[in-house]
C-alpha cells in the first residue's frame, strides 16, 4: 500500500511523545523529526529552508554550478529521497522533468509544489527563479502546504513567509528603482535563464532567438546565427552580456571572447545558487554585479 502525504508527514513532522507513566516519570518529550522535503535544485531547497526553518529537512538533488539541469541524469540515491518525501518542490514547464520520472517511478503520494504552476506561468520562460513575483507565489503555495501537513506550526510557517515576501519586496524594489534608470538599454543574453531578472531591470535582450533556443536546447548554432550574434557584441549594441556558464560550449565561449575583445562586460548568471548562498542573497547579488558593470 502506497503511504499518502499526509502519512508521510506524520512520521516526520515533530510530534509529542509520553515518556513514562509511573509516578516521578518526566513530561512529555518533544520527537526532532522533521518534514522530508525534497527539492529538485538547490535554489527550490534554499527556499524550502527560508519557509520551512527548523520542522522540515531538506535534501536538493542539483547542488554544483558543474550540474546542467536540462540534461541531469537522476541517481537511485535521488530516487530514494523521492520515495521518503513528504513534499517535493520543482521547477516545471519541462525544466527539470527528471523529478517527474522519479515521482512516477517511486508510487510516491508526496505532495508535490510546482514553481511555473504556483506562479501560473505555464507556456512561457520556464527559469520562473529568476522573476521574484513567482518565487513569492511558490514561497506562499509551500508554506499552505507545509501547514496542511503540521497544522500544529501553522503561525511559524506563516510568519517566515512574510519575512521572505518582505525580502522578496525590497529585491523588487529596487529592480524597479534600476528600471527607470536602465530602461530599453540593449543587452546579450546565453541563455533565456536570467530573462525575468532582466526585464524587471528595464534591459532589453537582442539576442537572436535562434541562438538562445540552441544553446538551451544543446544545439549547434547555425553559421548565420553565430555570426550575427557575434556581431550584435562586436559593433557595441549591447551594454553586457549575461553569460551562464552551466551551459558553456564552444559557441558560448566565442560569444565570450568577443565580448572581451569588444569591452562588454561579462556577468555570470547561472541557475543554482553559488555555495554559502542563499535564494535571497543570490539574487541581490546578482544585482549588485549588473549594477557595477552599467554604472
Amino acid at each position: 500500500m502506497r503511504r499518502s502525504a499526509r502519512s508521510l508527514a506524520l512520521l516526520a513532522v515533530s510530534a509529542v511523545v509520553l515518556v513514562g507513566c509511573a509516578e516521578g516519570a518526566p513530561g512529555p518529550v518533544e520527537d526532532v523529526s522533521r518534514i522530508s522535503v525534497v527539492a529538485s535544485t538547490n535554489v527550490y531547497g534554499s527556499i524550502a529552508e527560508a519557509i520551512g526553518g527548523d520542522h522540515v529537512e531538506v535534501t536538493s538533488i542539483i547542488t554544483s554550478a558543474a550540474q546542467d539541469p536540462h540534461s541531469y541524469e537522476a541517481s537511485a540515491q535521488d530516487s530514494l529521497a523521492i520515495s521518503h518525501a513528504a513534499v517535493v518542490i520543482e521547477n516545471g514547464g519541462g525544466y527539470d522533468p527528471f523529478i517527474d520520472t522519479l515521482l512516477e517511478a517511486s508510487g510516491t503520494e508526496a505532495v508535490v509544489v510546482s514553481a511555473v504552476d504556483a506562479a501560473g506561468l505555464r507556456g512561457g520562460n520556464e527559469h520562473v527563479w529568476y522573476s521574484f513575483q513567482a518565487m513569492d507565489a511558490l514561497a506562499s503555495k509551500l508554506a499552505k502546504e507545509l501547514a496542511d501537513l503540521d497544522p500544529v506550526h501553522t503561525g511559524d510557517y506563516a510568519e517566515s513567509y512574510d519575512a521572505f515576501a518582505s525580502e522578496l519586496a525590497a529585491l523588487e524594489e529596487r529592480t524597479n528603482g534600476l528600471y527607470e534608470i536602465w530602461e530599453g538599454t540593449g543587452v546579450a543574453i546565453t541563455e533565456p535563464v536570467p530573462l525575468y531578472l532582466l526585464a524587471a531591470l528595464g534591459l532589453v535582450n537582442l539576442t537572436p532567438d535562434e541562438f538562445s533556443e540552441a544553446i538551451e536546447e544543446g544545439w549547434d548554432v547555425p553559421p548565420l546565427v553565430l555570426q550575427e550574434t557575434l556581431a550584435l557584441i562586436e559593433g557595441g549594441e549591447v551594454a553586457l552580456l549575461a553569460y551562464n556558464g552551466q551551459t558553456a560550449g564552444r559557441e558560448t565561449e566565442q560569444l565570450r571572447a568577443a565580448a572581451d575583445a569588444a569591452g562588454v562586460p561579462v556577468v555570470s548568471l547561472t541557475e543554482t545558487l553559488p555555495d554559502g548562498a542563499d535564494y535571497l542573497s543570490w539574487m541581490a547579488d546578482n544585482i549588485t554585479a549588473i549594477e557595477a558593470v552599467l554604472e
